[in-house]
Formats: C-alpha cells, structure tokens, sequence
C-alpha cells in the first residue's frame, strides 16, 4: 500500500519532489497491474547442470505450466506447485538435453494428469509433439511454440507475446549459445534461427534461457544483438568460432540422451 505522504514543515520543492515521486510509485503500480497481474513466473536452478526451470501459471484459474525441469529437483518443483496451489497442465522441453536428464517423466507421476512436451523433431516420446506455430494455453495465457533449430534438431523458443517474454532454450544463452558440435548440431542453422526467429522479436522482450554459467538470470533482444560476442559476427565469423571452441565431450551426454528419448524414465 502507498502510504499518505506528509507535507508538513516541507519547503514549496520538497513537496513538489514529495508529490512527483507518489505519482511515480502510482504510475509504476499501474503499469504492473496493466502488464497482468495474474500472470506468475518463478525462475528455479540446478547448480549441479546450472539449468534453469521456469513456472509459468495464471494465479485465477490456476493452471501452469513448467520449462525445463530436472530429475533430481522433480519432488522439490511439484512440492512448489501444490504448495502455490497450482494445476500443472504441462511439463515442457525446450530440446532433447544432453547435459542432465529432464524431469518431466517424474513429474508425471507426481502430478497425474500433466503431460508432457517437446518438439516433434527432438526424436524423443512424450504426450505432446510440438511443431512450429503451434500454441500452449494455460489459463488465459498462451505460449508460441517457435522452431529454432541449430543446437538439436527439436529445439523450439516458447515466446508469450502478452508479457514480452521468450524462453530461448540452448539456442540462445546470456552472451553465448549452445554448441554445434553434436546431436544434430549446425552452426548454420543456429545463427539462422536467432537471427530471423529471437532477433526479430522486440528489442524490450526478456529472453530466458535455459542455462547460464556466470551468474546471469535473463537478457534482452536488445542486449544481446549488441552484445553477444558470437552472434553479432557475421555467418562466416560465427562458424569459425563455433568450430573452434575447442570443448570437452560432455560428461552426461550418454546417459541423459537416451533417458530423454524416453520422457526422463528408463
């Protein structure tokens, strides 16, 4: 609650900076409140795989949804939804990880009734098979399914156009991406994917993604045209540095990939 201001013993340009600055604290309130105030957002972490997860919900009607979860904190994510009084309506993948197994399967059974989502092109089972376009409502909100392919075959960006956000998977990290060197992995199409389907969102959109290393939480469109020391190179400057990186073969890699194949369960 705002509280009253006081203008008591004020001189004329205190008071003039007393009542500019509620009127601020109004005008901020009512842009919240515009933006929707029944929309929910909670950004969860692994430090072991440093994946983030997201809960998206509509705090009226209750249902939600969850972006990349992982196995050993399914308990801990479906503890969260019940205690918040949340309906998981979906489980979702941005792609087929290979660096931990995801969590969807065993939120299946901790949450009978939710199912689970991924790209079609991932080659991975799951009750819902997503392809390009489609949309995923929950509550009166919805999220775009967008192919962006590069990392993986089946990745996909989830964007909600109502809140200005976009969960961009591996295909796009803070100052980075995914690399290109396995699973289906091009360069090409990586930088064709974030040039023509991230960069062309609006520069004020939030991106999410699905890991960071450095401590970063989110980005913008903005930032990131600007910033990324990869993706703001030219196409033939981007594959050299991504045939270059020069990285270790990841250490989860023949273990998650075929748990994921199967939803997370063996």
């Amino acid at each position: 609650m705002l509280q009253r201001a006081s203008f008591r013993g004020l001189r004329l340009t205190e008071v003039v900076c007393s009542v500019a600055k509620v009127n601020v604290q109004i005008r901020l309130l009512s842009t919240t409140m515009d933006k929707g105030s029944n929309f929910f957002f909670r950004q969860l972490f692994d430090p072991v795989s440093s994946t983030y997860t997201y809960l998206l919900g509509d705090t009226c009607t209750k249902d939600a949804v969850l972006i990349d979860p992982v196995l050993e904190h399914a308990e801990r994510d479906a503890t969260l939804i019940k205690q918040l009084g949340f309906k998981l309506i979906y489980a979702m993948n941005t792609h087929m990880h290979a660096d931990h197994i995801t969590g969807t399967g065993k939120l299946k059974s901790l949450i009978p009734g939710s199912k689970s989502v991924i790209g079609r092109d991932s080659g991975a089972k799951a009750d819902m098979h997503l392809q390009d376009g489609d949309k995923l409502t929950f509550g009166n909100h919805t999220l775009l399914a967008t192919a962006t392919p590069g990392h993986t075959n089946g990745c996909f960006t989830y964007i909600c156009h109502d809140q200005a956000i976009a969960f961009t998977g591996d295909t796009l990290l803070i100052r980075g991406c995914g690399r290109t060197d396995f699973q289906e992995g091009s360069s090409e199409t990586l930088y064709d994917s974030v040039h023509k389907r991230i960069f062309t969102l609006p520069d004020h959109y939030t991106l999410y993604p699905a890991h960071d290393y450095k401590g970063m939480t989110a980005t913008t469109v903005a930032e990131e045209k600007k910033y990324n020391p990869r993706l703001t190179k030219s196409l033939k400057e981007f594959v050299h540095i991504m045939d270059t990186l020069n990285l270790p073969y990841p250490k989860m890699i023949d273990k998650a990939v075929p748990a994921n194949k199967v939803c997370g369960l063996y």
